[in-house]
């Protein structure tokens, strides 16, 4: 039987906000808590939980990395209820947003530092792979 595992990039402050929201589905569903505990009674929440999910003891962390230029979106989710589900080091974010406007975010800011967060969340990504 193959395992599946899938990595999950929110990117911007729409796939963030989407990509939260997202967690929260799976989380109500697998029966684990906003901070990554599990709380259901049923073997087959845990079947495929790690198909999303890495297991860091007793704790079920999101294989996700989180990429925004703005700093203020990432913030919003580190406040938020389901903030501590996600790992830190796995936030990638900028000095400064686009300001809703995409040519901005795709031609200047986002092309100056567009390389360098590709290069973090790569790096981030390949530990939400591999994380032990």
């Amino acid at each position: 039987k193959a395992m599946r595992e899938i990595v999950h990039i929110q990117s911007g402050q729409c796939g963030n906000n989407f990509g939260v929201k997202f967690w929260e589905l799976l989380c109500h569903e697998h029966k684990v808590n906003p901070i990554g505990v599990y709380e259901g009674d049923c073997d087959l929440q845990l079947e495929h939980i790690n198909v999303y999910f890495n297991e860091d003891k007793l704790r079920f962390i999101p294989r996700c990395v989180l990429v925004d230029l703005d700093p203020t979106t990432a913030d919003k989710v580190r406040g938020g209820p389901f903030g501590p589900l996600f790992r830190p080091d796995n936030i990638v974010v900028g000095n400064t947003g686009a300001g809703n406007n995409w040519a901005k975010g795709m031609y200047t800011l986002g092309a100056e530092r567009l390389t360098q967060h590709w290069m973090q969340s790569e790096q981030k990504l390949n530990n939400a792979i591999y994380f032990k």
